[in-house]
């Protein structure tokens, strides 16, 4: 085979195995950066003899005259070539993604073409990415003339951003920024808003001018309405991070055609009191449990417990419309006025919904375990239930608690009971096995009628919520361990342990409060655990509490078992939440194809891509987490915009060189305390302690310390507050040697730098 033939290889599926030549110059031709064989590599995950596939590929296109250092691109205006990189620019009428050709010059040519964008399984991009498609002609795409598939979503440099336009005058105006790490407000000229009006969200466009490529203006891109009302705040999020919030007309077309299952056929559950137990405010329940004493001689003290889950695999099929769009949004995303769900509610709060005295299809899982809460069997089976009852946490707790109501009075003895007793067995072996056992409670947000902050609050860690997190993690495991024993295919969850580097510098920063760390062996989460214990009762508790946090990794999907370190346990798979989670979906379609249990079950075409699938569902994971979170960020910042001037109280939450993040006790609030305005001293950044440290006085701020704010400066819409350090640093601390000998010479240019700005 020659190496021009090897460069065009592709896999079956039709997905490159190694880019084609077209794929490369593409590539090349279209990236705003420098791009040598090591950005080429790395963009298309090239490793050992396909890297020297790359480097004769090159050489090939050099000798034809394809590519050659310094050489100018040149291209046929008003021309889609067979692959090109375009940008996701939202979603049409009927909710399909589109796409514009990035590097379009509107001017000369018109108006950019829409392009259709067709994902493929686990290869779903959102708007604002942009992505290496395969263009072809559009056969039945309605009002487009072509389709792009994509090959590789690209990393890039966000140019792209929302912001809210405020009116002038002049007829002009300026778009204040959402982003509040680009808070640089950019003037729009007369005739050059688009139609914008006083209030309105809008995308804009940041180019780049001259040699420096220095941001020099803004364009108006999108309209995308007034953001007022209830939802006004986590609409801001949605744009921002792309989340598909409109199903497709299609998905009518088969909600319409959708048939509860028989009963014939499936295992009948409805005389098993299952019951589900969820907050209160929760509108979709998609787990249900229940527990007895085991019978069986061989087992005293044993128990069954019964996790049923509802059956979203029997309505949602692979290669629909409904599975599509499932995909497409990888998980529901909750806000503190709203949900954006996965499925359209028709599924998610009605038909997959076990709701309390209604038939119901489900996956269920029996398992047994002995008296001392270890597992010696599981049975998946596909059954018809009916929920005996809708309990909130607090309620279930209440009755166990002996505070029963109307409700909860006649479940007590034959329900209840027995699942807390099951559970007491299962927090035993939990308890040997030695899952990492942080301490961080979340903060909820409470709004009033008019979407604004009425409270924040803790709720209560009860033992109801840990029951129903120990059942749903054995059933989780049982998944994975009747997935992997039949060699079935499937998407793991996994946590891999820390790395060496987040190790050390744990252990260097543990060292600093006399506290030591094993270094021999494989660390595991009891010697985190052991440390917990250490800090408990101390003022470090809630520092130490949030270094180790930070020293984890980042949980995900992966078609490769890596293990879940947080749980220690050596194969996890989430299949207990198939409403909001596309994760489970995939489970649960494992399940009933491995183990023969009916229609639904995962497809040749799914398990091809399931690689993709659990990248894909991993970045919608942190999209969700994103949104989530920068609404909270926001809603709080509205809430405090009216107390400028006011004092606080925080702990330092994060500590970098340009300055301190601080996190107000009584709302969780986060704000920034930029390094110039510190004290009376020079405060060089010591990693190692995570701290700013004084150069003359030793005064010292670190991670963890309580600290006294008042609030200077407020970006409601960006989430950003700032705030002026009105208490006192340390100097007691045991400092890292490095950092008591003074300043390195790039630190004291800084310094000198500094002392000159301050004149």
């Amino acid at each position: 085979m020659s190496r021009k033939q090897k460069g065009a290889s592709e896999s079956k599926g039709g997905v490159p195995d190694f880019p084609s030549r077209e794929t490369v110059l593409e590539f090349i031709r279209s990236s705003p950066a420098k791009v040598g064989k090591r950005e080429i590599a790395r963009a298309f995950d090239l490793r050992g003899d396909q890297r020297i596939m790359l480097k004769d590929m090159l050489r090939d296109l050099a000798e034809d005259g394809l590519i050659a250092k310094r050489r100018k691109r040149l291209r046929r205006r008003t021309e889609l070539r067979p692959v090109m990189v375009l940008e996701v620019a939202g979603n049409d009428e009927a909710g399909e993604l589109y796409a514009v050709p990035i590097d379009w010059e509107e001017v000369i040519e018109g108006p950019a073409p829409r392009v259709l964008m067709i994902p493929k399984a686990g290869r779903v991009p959102g708007i604002g990415d942009h992505v290496l498609s395969r263009i072809e002609p559009a056969e039945e795409a309605e009002g487009y003339e072509h389709t792009a598939s994509p090959i590789r979503i690209l990393p890039r440099e966000r140019t792209r951003q929302l912001g809210i336009f405020r009116a002038t005058g002049d007829k002009g105006g300026v778009i204040e920024p959402i982003d509040k790490k680009q808070l640089k407000e950019w003037s729009i000229p007369p005739g050059e808003t688009k139609d914008a009006k006083d209030g309105d969200l809008i995308r804009f466009e940041i180019t780049k001018e001259g040699r420096g490529r220095i941001a020099s203006r803004a364009r108006i891109m999108e309209t995308l309405g007034h953001p007022e009302g209830e939802r006004a705040i986590s609409m801001i999020a949605i744009e921002n991070q792309g989340i598909p919030t409109r199903f497709p007309p299609a998905i009518d077309d088969e909600l319409a055609k959708l048939k509860k299952p028989a009963a014939r056929g499936r295992e009948d559950l409805r005389k098993i009191p299952l019951i589900t137990i969820d907050p209160a405010d929760a509108k979709d329940h998609d787990d249900a449990v229940w527990a007895a004493p085991d019978d069986d001689e061989n087992n005293k003290g044993g128990f069954v417990v019964i996790v049923a889950i509802a059956d979203v695999a029997h309505y949602v099929r692979p290669g629909s419309a409904i599975d599509k769009e499932a995909l497409k949004r990888g998980n529901s995303v909750y806000f503190p006025d709203q949900v954006v769900p996965m499925l359209p509610e028709a599924l998610s709060n009605d038909l997959c919904s076990l709701i309390e005295g209604q038939d119901r299809a489900c996956l269920a899982v029996r398992m047994v375990f002995n008296r001392n809460g270890h597992k010696k069997s599981h049975r998946f089976m596909c059954g018809i239930m009916r929920s005996a009852a809708k309990l909130s946490y607090p309620e279930a707790q209440a009755a166990i608690d002996g505070r029963t109501n109307e409700k909860t009075s006649p479940l007590l003895e034959p329900v209840l009971k027995p699942l807390w007793t099951a559970y007491h067995a299962l927090r035993k072996a939990r308890d040997k096995r030695g899952p990492l056992e942080l301490d961080l409670p979340e903060r909820k947000i409470v709004l009033d009628d008019q979407g604004r902050v009425a409270r924040l609050v803790t709720p209560e860690r009860l033992d109801a919520h840990r029951l129903i997190e120990e059942f749903m993690i054995q059933a989780n495991v049982a998944a994975a361990e009747a997935l992997e024993a039949v060699k079935s295919p499937l998407l793991y969850r996994i946590h891999d342990a820390p790395s060496e580097e987040k190790l050390n510098a744990l252990s260097e920063f543990l060292a600093t409060i006399s506290i030591n760390m094993p270094k021999a062996g494989l660390v595991k989460p009891e010697q985190f655990n052991r440390i917990l214990d250490q800090v408990g009762d101390t003022e470090f508790n809630e520092l130490v509490n949030d270094v180790i946090l930070r020293s984890q990794a980042q949980a995900e999907y992966s078609a490769k078992n890596l293990g879940h370190f947080g749980l220690n346990l050596r194969r996890y798979a989430h299949f207990t939440s198939p409403i909001r989670r596309y994760a489970d979906l995939i489970v649960h379609r494992g399940l009933i194809r491995a183990l023969n249990l009916g229609a639904g079950g995962l497809s040749d075409a799914e398990i091809e891509v399931l690689d993709e699938t659990a990248e894909h569902i991993s970045r919608a994971e942190r999209r969700a987490m994103a949104a989530e979170r920068e609404t909270v960020d926001r809603l709080i910042a509205i809430h405090l915009s009216g107390q400028i001037g006011a004092n606080f109280t925080g702990r330092i939450s994060g500590v970098t060189r340009s300055g301190l993040f601080v996190r107000l006790m009584e709302t969780g609030a986060d704000g920034f305390i930029p390094a110039s305005t510190l004290g009376q001293d020079f405060y060089i950044y010591s990693e190692a302690d995570h701290a700013m440290i004084g150069e003359r006085t030793g005064e010292t701020f670190r991670l963890g310390d309580r600290v006294d704010v008042q609030l200077v400066e407020a970006h409601p819409l960006a989430g950003a507050l700032r705030f002026k350090l009105i208490s006192e640093g340390r100097y007691d601390l045991k400092l890292s040697r490095k950092k008591k000998h003074g300043a390195t010479k790039m630190m004291a240019k800084k310094r000198i730098k500094g002392r000159r700005n301050k004149r």
